[in-house]
């Protein structure tokens, strides 16, 4: 893309070892990938193609078997505030109210109250969540949820927001409301995003580039760049778009291509 890698991975390989089995199984297999700052990449692929293990790497929780992993030239060695994770599950404190949830990381890094209330409400006004300040998780819908996990890593101000299928739990409607704000969301912080998932539709919609994993080990099928515009990124537009789905038709064919 012409910058330089915000991640770079050569030669990336990663296992798991069950020592107490005296076992080994290669979730990824000589990975070279970059991910560009300010860019939203996707990763898809079949079940078991490494696409979960990748944001462990690159969160810092998962050290590589073999290769190089690097962010901003430097080499991960562990877990940073650089770094912000959206799991599948919401992961929110039931006892604590959406706005002290959201100020979690915050408080932990010892802000004081009042500013980090003022950082927690910049970033759910931003989600659409201001309203429900006061709330407690299980007064939330699950797109609420999500939202505010959203707003809990933002408000850490990450370099790069790693994403672990983030909309699997909750209705198609609300997924595809919550692709839209994401966007949206995105285009307003200038966060650098890798998202994985298991949707072809999702990806392509939202993605800048998506890559393509091949059947376990994980190895770099193609990448594809999505050359439709920001401002026509909506599900009302996209879904007869002729080049969206010649995208994801061409993205489906190498999913299932064995």
């Amino acid at each position: 893309m012409g910058a330089p890698a915000k991640i770079e991975m050569r030669g990336l390989s990663i296992d798991y070892v069950n020592e107490d089995q005296g076992t080994r199984h290669q979730a990824v297999d000589g990975l070279d990938l970059d991910i560009y700052a300010h860019e939203f990449l996707c990763v898809v692929g079949p079940s078991g193609c490494g696409k979960s293990t990748l944001i462990s790497a690159i969160s810092g929780f998962l050290r590589p078997t073999s290769g190089t992993l690097l962010m901003d030239g430097v080499p991960i060695r562990g877990p940073g505030a650089d770094r912000g994770v959206v799991f599948q599950e919401y992961a929110l404190l039931p006892w604590k109210t959406v706005l002290d949830n959201v100020g979690l990381g915050l408080k932990l890094r010892g802000m004081p109250k009042a500013e980090r209330n003022q950082t927690a409400r910049r970033y759910l006004k931003l989600t659409n969540l201001e309203a429900a300040e006061a709330k407690y998780p299980y007064e939330l819908s699950g797109g609420m949820k999500q939202r505010a996990a959203v707003a809990r890593t933002l408000a850490n101000q990450p370099q790069i927001m790693l994403m672990d299928e983030p909309f699997a739990a909750v209705d198609a409607q609300t997924r595809m409301t919550l692709q839209e704000e994401l966007l949206r969301i995105c285009a307003s912080t200038k966060v650098t995003v890798l998202f994985v998932t298991h949707s072809v539709e999702e990806a392509v919609f939202l993605a800048d580039r998506v890559a393509v994993l091949s059947p376990g080990p994980g190895r770099l099928r193609e990448v594809l760049t999505v050359n439709i515009p920001r401002a026509n990124r909506s599900w009302n537009q996209l879904n007869n778009d002729p080049d969206y789905v010649a995208i994801r038709d061409r993205v489906l064919a190498l999913v299932r291509t064995h």
